[in-house]
């Protein structure tokens, strides 16, 4: 019920008003069945306007840290993604990948639409980074479609760190849905695997027209981090070499 409060009367109208998105490609997205949406994953407000938009319930996936922060901040970040339905993923670990193939075939086999971001995490710096095969294990054990999804204009509006968003055009693309019967059977092939989602990527590509990294976003993302801790710590030992 909560769900439809927020859809309709909450915070579906505000996103509307104050993003103003445009929708292309809407007619791609089945009125019923299951079927999952993988799209790109730009902004904290991808989560919510998504959903905004698409006349049916949409569960996604949601990383396992908004149900766990601390403070006044974290329960209420839990319980609003709690009350939407939302699933939490714990991303770390093999075991873990394998809980969240489970969740999203629970709700596929309830015949819902499932939203999943493949990369991940969210982009650090705007770019489309390699995506992760769980998304392809699902649509092959369920045997649905993935209908390819870009977010255009989120990353400008609320980069990652960006609490209040800015007001910047937002469009929201979907592609045709993506027909993978032909590799039924073979969830267990990782050259299959590999194949499906990059043939994925591909579509969510065409449509943001990203550039494109062949790397996880997470193992980027802690690269850039070491090498701004080493370039820091350079700084503090030498810091006359770095003040000329």
């Amino acid at each position: 019920m909560f769900y439809y409060v927020l859809k309709y009367v909450l915070l579906g109208p505000l996103l509307r008003l104050v993003f103003r998105p445009r929708i292309e490609g809407l007619e791609h997205v089945p009125e019923s069945g299951p079927a999952i949406v993988a799209g790109n994953h730009l902004s904290f407000s991808d989560h919510f306007l998504m959903p905004a938009i698409l006349k049916r319930r949409i569960t996604f996936l949601a990383k396992a840290e908004y149900f766990t922060g601390p403070g006044i901040k974290g329960r209420l970040t839990a319980a609003f993604f709690r009350s939407a339905g939302q699933i939490p993923v714990d991303r770390s670990g093999k075991e873990a990948g394998q809980a969240a193939i489970r969740e999203g075939l629970g709700v596929l086999g309830k015949d819902e639409l499932l939203g999943i971001y493949p990369e991940g995490t969210r982009s650090h710096d705007g770019r489309l980074y390699k995506g992760k095969v769980g998304v392809a294990v699902m649509a092959l054990r369920a045997q649905v479609p993935v209908i390819p999804c870009a977010m255009i204009g989120t990353f400008e509006a609320q980069p990652p760190g960006k609490v209040i968003p800015t007001l910047h055009p937002v469009v929201i693309r979907f592609g045709k849905p993506l027909d993978f019967s032909r590799y039924l059977g073979m969830e267990n092939e990782k050259a299959v695997l590999r194949a499906i989602t990059d043939e994925i990527m591909y579509a969510i590509l065409m449509l943001s027209e990203q550039e494109y990294v062949d790397q996880y976003a997470a193992v980027a993302k802690a690269e850039e981090a070491a090498a701004k801790a080493a370039k820091a710590e350079k700084e503090r030992k030498f810091p006359r070499l770095h003040s000329r």
